[in-house]
């Protein structure tokens, strides 16, 4: 399942960096790609992953998250 979590909050590439760590280490998250320019982070999983369990590690991390869509 590939999904676009639209993310507040972040502003340089420390914060990309975390983000792409802490969503890859989520059980389940097969890719992670993070775009400052755009404030999203494409994930890709296994369907065992929910946007709640997105949403908790995002916020987790420190930021915000504005939107999930698939």
């Amino acid at each position: 399942m590939k999904r676009t979590i639209t993310i507040e909050g972040m502003t340089c590439s420390h914060c990309t960096g975390r983000v792409n760590k802490n969503l890859s280490a989520v059980t389940g998250v097969k890719t992670v790609q993070v775009d400052l320019a755009t404030g999203t982070a494409v994930v890709e999983s296994d369907d065992s992953v929910t946007d709640a369990m997105l949403k908790e590690t995002v916020e987790d991390s420190g930021y915000g998250v504005v939107k999930i869509s698939v």
